[in-house]
């Protein structure tokens, strides 16, 4: 666990994630990402001296999943306060689907924000954290470089101002093996998702192409991550717009 909470430490320091005062609330689906932030955030509020609160925001989905009552009991004995809210996001994702019938995973993360957004706001959180990791972001860059011509990835905080909430990335500098490892450590429940689209979607599809890259150019692991946060190397092409 201390490797973890430094590397939150690291990226709090670099881009001030976290101030005395905050009220954070923790989107947690029950997978291993989400729980051990929810875990690790309350551990850091221990270890790094500053004064926030943080509760455990869970949307129910819909799906025919796992019963989340597992993690919603063992956060409530660490003394955690842990809400559920109960949406129709699985409905309305099942009346919008794609025309080979598949889930939009697109209109699904839209929905969940919005419901995340709106029970934080109920609750007294000024910020909202997310469990995206080292890995993911690396994955989100070559999904939009692949798909979308582009080179970006999420940022570790931003704001939206339409609903007035700041978004959190603690574990940025953590990668999905260090969660796997910690989580089975602790012996976290993790349960299962009930999404019909959970691993064959095209974010699973860029995690295997990684791990052939990274079995080939070991070097690539550290360097890709490198590169998102080192802004003094890049280079790309700026056409000169004329008229």
């Amino acid at each position: 666990m201390k490797l973890l909470l430094r590397k939150m430490s690291h990226a709090d320091y670099d881009y001030d994630l976290i101030q005395d005062g905050d009220t954070i609330g923790v989107g947690v689906s029950g997978g291993k990402d989400s729980t051990l932030l929810l875990y690790a955030l309350h551990k850091y509020k221990e270890k790094s001296g500053k004064k926030f609160n943080v509760i455990g925001i869970h949307i129910q989905l819909g799906f025919n999943g796992d019963s989340f009552d597992p993690v919603q009991t063992y956060f409530e004995n660490l003394g955690i306060r842990m809400i559920q809210s109960p949406s129709n996001v699985a409905r309305i994702l099942e009346k919008n689907l794609t025309a080979d019938g598949r889930i939009r995973c697109s209109l699904c993360s839209k929905f969940k924000k919005a419901a995340v957004i709106n029970v934080a706001k109920e609750n007294g959180c000024n910020k909202i954290a997310f469990a995206h990791h080292a890995d993911d972001a690396v994955e989100t860059l070559m999904l939009n470089a692949i798909y979308g011509g582009k080179l970006n990835t999420f940022d570790p905080m931003m704001y939206l101002t339409e609903s007035k909430m700041t978004f959190i990335r603690p574990f940025i500098y953590v990668r999905e093996s260090e969660i796997i490892a910690q989580s089975q450590q602790i012996g976290l429940p993790v349960i299962k998702s009930g999404c019909p689209m959970d691993g064959v979607t095209k974010r699973q599809d860029m995690k295997e192409l990684l791990a052939e890259i990274y079995e080939r150019f070991p070097q690539s692991r550290d360097n890709f991550l490198k590169m998102l946060h080192n802004p003094d190397q890049i280079s790309l092409w700026n056409p000169n717009k004329k008229g």
